[in-house]
């Protein structure tokens, strides 16, 4: 391979057959059929690299898959009647899917929020049309998120006929990423490892499910944040948004997974802009968090092909990850990851404060599900 990133595509998706002037038929035609992206030594280390599949290159991200097919489904289904509100909990990729769905299907679109939420985020889902609702404080044991579910079911009661698409439990959520699972068996001869962060639980356990008959051996690899309780660690206040939760999805397939890595906002700032300097791909904290565990896969994994989802691209965190004077107030410059992970014999062994990995994967909740 050369020593740049390289990039495939599948087949462009067909002709609408409309007008010009038809109304929003070809916009979800802009999701979907997005890069991949061989990078090579991504850290300047000459020990391989790893494929990238460059989500950042739908119109929102990678959750305008979910969001287009939560809302298709729902309406199939008489759940969601035509013209009805759609009110969902997001921190913030989700809900530029669900205004495009709401544009594209013509439904009205309510999102709950939290003071995290950046500037950027809320101005460009205004202009979409979406009324933001905010939570002016977390839920004492679910955090933001449990806190803004909360007010997500007191909007449902008071907006008749509204629909919530739940996309921490909801499978039309895992279902959705089939078709990207098949751009990338048209893009790659081969997957043996497939690194995917873990927030809802929707991407990793709907491309695994279909890469895994293509690819009996696959090892799908989770990457959390630190202070997330998805795999049994103990909720904390979070910096990174866009993996790692307070609650626990039903779409996590914690029986899918070989391993699982958690890392440190530093160590996903780190990533993200040598990602940046040496290859000109860029992206968000999970983008980050998944690089810094994917370049390690590689370098330890010789000769086997590794893919990592890439969830969305790098500009509504031009005031966070690319921001010096963010990154200095929360000690975020100048801490470089350690070569190797530390490493837990069980999830719940100790609390961890920077990339470390597990091999030991299980529900947290099993048998109170």
């Amino acid at each position: 391979m050369s020593s740049h990133a390289t990039f495939a595509r599948p087949h462009e998706a067909p002709s609408t057959g409309h007008s010009a002037h038809s109304t929003y038929s070809a916009l979800p035609f802009t999701v979907g059929n997005t890069p991949l992206a061989y990078l090579p030594e991504p850290f300047g280390v000459a020990d391989g690299g790893f494929w990238a599949k460059l989500e950042g290159f739908n119109p929102g991200g990678i959750k305008d898959r979910p969001a287009l097919h939560m809302i298709r489904q729902a309406r199939a289904r008489g759940e969601l009647a035509p013209g009805a509100t759609v009110v969902e909990s997001t921190s913030g990729t989700l809900g530029l899917g669900l205004a495009l769905a709401g544009i594209v299907h013509g439904h009205p679109v309510t999102l709950v929020t939290d003071p995290g939420m950046e500037p950027l985020m809320c101005r460009l889902l205004s202009s979409y049309g979406v009324r933001l609702e905010i939570v002016d404080e977390p839920h004492p044991t679910g955090g933001w998120q449990q806190a803004r579910r909360d007010r997500v079911q007191r909007l449902l009661a008071e907006i008749p006929g509204s629909y919530c698409p739940d996309q921490y439990n909801n499978p039309d959520n895992v279902d959705a990423y089939a078709g990207l699972a098949h751009e990338l068996l048209n893009q790659v001869a081969h997957v043996d490892v497939l690194v995917c962060s873990v927030g809802t639980g929707g991407h990793s356990a709907g491309i695994h499910r279909v890469l895994r008959h293509h690819f009996p051996g696959l090892r799908l690899v989770g990457v959390d944040a630190v202070g997330s309780t998805i795999f049994g660690q103990p909720a904390r206040p979070r910096l990174m948004r866009g993996l790692g939760s307070s609650i626990h999805p039903r779409n996590v397939a914690y029986d899918s997974f070989g391993e699982v890595h958690w890392v440190s906002p530093a160590e996903a700032v780190w990533a993200c802009r040598t990602l940046a300097a040496r290859h000109y791909v860029s992206g968000g904290w999970s983008t980050g968090a998944v690089a810094l565990v994917a370049h390690w896969l590689a370098r330890t994994s010789p000769g086997r092909s590794v893919v990592a989802i890439f969830p969305d691209g790098p500009w509504r965190y031009w005031n966070t990850v690319y921001d010096d004077g963010y990154c200095r107030a929360h000690g975020l410059l100048g801490a470089v990851p350690s070569d190797e992970p530390d490493l837990l014999d069980a999830p719940g062994e100790r609390e961890v404060h920077r990339w470390t990995r597990c091999t030991n994967v299980a529900d947290p909740l099993a048998g109170t599900r």
